[in-house]
């Protein structure tokens, strides 16, 4: 009895939960180079961190609908809202329909334009990019419009103080400041004591005024041209991301379309002075909800590396992942002994992981999270994710001199020799428990073998015998130790015969096994018959002993399936499942970590860095198979024969 009474307190909540708390469906994100900030189809922004990505918040409603903070713009009366980005940039709009007119709020994070080198060294660049721009303008009739300006710093830790000033409200802590710019139509602006502004603007068809936020100041906001930075802001997403008439190839129109999306959230994404990307741009979204697995993304993982290189040059962008592969690569020549699965995007180490109690996280499912007790574990699939990602690189790009990673990549293969045969965390970083993990002696077998073409290739001195023997002991381990034939499949660790994990479908991605091979193609069937459901979402693992059966689809773990399926020729399936997959997207093309498979829901941190990483490589895998007629080989996923699948356009000139 007193279980099904929590069961029922805890239902009556989260139905009161979902009112307070829009669908991750409902959110667009916005930003610049290091910044970002999660737009409601409302208009309220409930998300927002300054002065970086990792940085503490200032509007933190996603995570708290009470206490949280926001900046809300909404209709007086009832009203239908849609949003969308405005063509081929990160410039939302919301557009809000009332029984008396229609008006659009532009939002956006300002991204400068040409800005100087003089200006770049004093902080002028960086104080104009920590802000946010949103226009109001009236398209038809006449609407109201409240404003609710309620920052909270430090994660809702400190409620600030608020000061009027000529043109809106200063906001101020204790070594922060976050200025409201109100300007125009805005009028009637009211502070509570609860620390909220309130306002309104009437406007009539025609008519628009800005508003806005900057942090560290009230400069440029109130003083700079808004429209032109608009202008500006546009341009250059649309450069960045290149102008194609049609899509490439066979490439259909949608595919096309989601790749240019995803190519804009990985650029909101990247930390623009390092090179680095986050995994996601919150924390503490549950994997589900009412699961205390809440944890905070907002770093970089290693294990990302391959795939990110992968899609960054697959999609053009030698700049970003020039700057990614000097990340990793400054990574790679630190003691490998001290090389961590994570860290933060300035490239810090010291992380450490603690609990907000006072924040009821997203629809009530905490604990809320900062910092990430993943970073000090022992991974050991780090090392080959390196080596595979200086590897990939060297296939892309031939400007990179191998030799001047060559001490760091002979330390980590000559460190995996050592230790490959040890326990770990895993990929899933289980907290509790080290095994020896499939994919920790899969990226193993990689560093090594990667490792022995680098030197060949190259004429690069190595203890070619010393690495060749570790390799082979490796591939015997994982050949006799990882596969069951009770369960006709690879499997999760060395220590079970039924524990099926969706990582498995790695193994002719990496090329351990050519796709043909019979122990692939039971693996890739069991995956299809236990771990995917009808629409083709694949959970991570099942029957292991180690934590209860996913229940959610992971959306990487769905493009690996897709991939591992076109290279054994099932294309047909492959594409069913991609379109299925397509479908899941929220109205702006954006993806969460996860989705539920009863109804769509997307979980998990959003947007997701690897979730939006995995499309784009699968377009690449389905979109060759395309051109070559069904028929693939591994040798067509080569980059001479892929990169031309997405060979970037002149730039637009306006």
């Amino acid at each position: 009895m007193a279980n099904d009474s929590w069961h029922t307190r805890w239902l009556h909540r989260h139905r009161l939960s979902c009112m307070k708390y829009p669908p991750l469906r409902d959110y667009g994100v916005i930003g610049n180079d290091d910044r970002c900030a999660l737009v409601s189809r409302h208009g309220s922004i409930d998300w927002c961190c300054f002065p970086h990505l990792e940085s503490s918040s200032v509007f933190a409603r996603l995570l708290d609908a009470a206490d949280g903070g926001h900046f809300a713009i909404s209709p007086a009366a009832a009203y239908e809202a849609h949003f969308d980005y405005v063509d081929r940039t990160n410039v939302l709009e919301t557009t809000f329909e009332t029984a008396n007119g229609q008006a659009t709020v532009t939002d956006f994070m300002p991204i400068p334009d040409g800005s100087t080198g003089a200006e770049r060294e004093s902080g002028v660049e960086e104080l104009f990019q920590q802000a946010i721009y949103r226009r109001l303008e009236c398209d038809r009739g006449e609407i109201d419009l409240e404003l609710e300006f309620a920052p909270r710093f430090d994660y809702a830790r400190t409620t600030p103080s608020l000061e009027r000033v000529d043109d809106g409200v200063l906001a101020a802590g204790e070594d922060e400041r976050l200025a409201l710019y109100a300007g125009g139509a805005i009028d009637d602006l009211e502070l509570s004591s609860s620390a909220t502004v309130t306002g309104t603007a009437s406007l009539e068809a025609g008519q628009s005024c800005w508003t806005g936020v900057q942090y560290g100041g009230r400069e440029p906001l109130a003083t700079g041209d808004p429209e032109a930075t608009l202008d500006e802001t546009k341009r250059y997403w649309r450069e960045w991301l290149g102008h194609r008439e049609e899509p490439p190839g066979a490439m259909p129109e949608r595919w096309h379309e989601m790749v240019g999306r995803s190519e804009l959230v990985l650029k909101l994404l990247i930390h623009q002075e390092t090179g680095a990307i986050p995994a996601a741009a919150t924390t503490s979204i549950p994997e589900k909800i009412g699961s205390d697995r809440t944890w905070d993304y907002r770093y970089n993982w290693i294990r990302d590396a391959k795939f990110t290189v992968q899609a960054l040059h697959d999609t053009g962008h030698r700049e970003e992942a020039r700057k990614y592969f000097e990340w990793f690569a400054d990574i790679a020549r630190t003691d490998p002994e001290d090389i961590q699965p994570l860290y933060d995007l300035h490239g810090e180490t010291d992380i450490v992981e603690r609990e907000l109690e006072h924040l009821a996280g997203y629809r009530e499912t905490g604990p809320v999270r900062i910092g990430n007790g993943a970073a000090p574990q022992r991974q050991l699939d780090v090392y080959g994710t390196i080596v595979q990602a200086i590897y990939e690189t060297m296939q892309f790009d031939e400007t990179t001199d191998i030799r001047d990673e060559w001490d760091a990549i002979y330390s980590i293969v000559d460190y995996v020799c050592d230790h490959w045969n040890e326990r770990d965390a895993g990929i899933w970083e289980f907290r509790d428990e080290r095994r020896h993990f499939l994919h920790s002696k899969l990226l193993c077998w990689v560093a090594l073998d990667r490792g022995l073409a680098l030197a060949a290739d190259h004429d690069l001195e190595a203890p070619i015998d010393r690495w060749t023997e570790s390799r082979d002991a490796v591939r015997e381990a994982i050949e006799t130790r990882g596969y069951s034939e009770s369960a006709e499949s690879f499997v999760q660790h060395f220590e079970t015969d039924e524990a099926i994990d969706a990582v498995a479908l790695l193994i002719p991605i990496y090329e351990f096994l050519p796709p043909e091979d019979d122990r692939v193609q039971s693996t890739i069937d069991t995956v299809l018959e236990r771990l995917t459901t009808d629409e083709g979402f694949v959970v991570r693992f099942v029957d292991s002993e180690i934590r209860p059966d996913e229940q959610t689809g992971f959306v990487l773990c769905s493009c690996w399936l897709i991939d591992a399926l076109v290279l054994s020729n099932r294309i047909d399936l492959a594409r069913e499942y991609f379109e299925s997959l397509l479908d899941c997207a929220n109205p702006l093309g954006l993806y969460a970590e996860k989705i539920d498979p009863d109804d769509g829901t997307l979980l998990g941190n959003f947007p997701q860095a690897f979730s939006h990483l995995g499309l784009i490589n699968s377009v690449t895998y389905l979109s060759r198979a395309l051109e070559v007629d069904g028929d693939v080989t591994p040798e067509n996923f080569h980059p001479d024969h892929v990169e031309t699948l997405f060979r970037r356009g002149d730039s637009p000139t306006t």
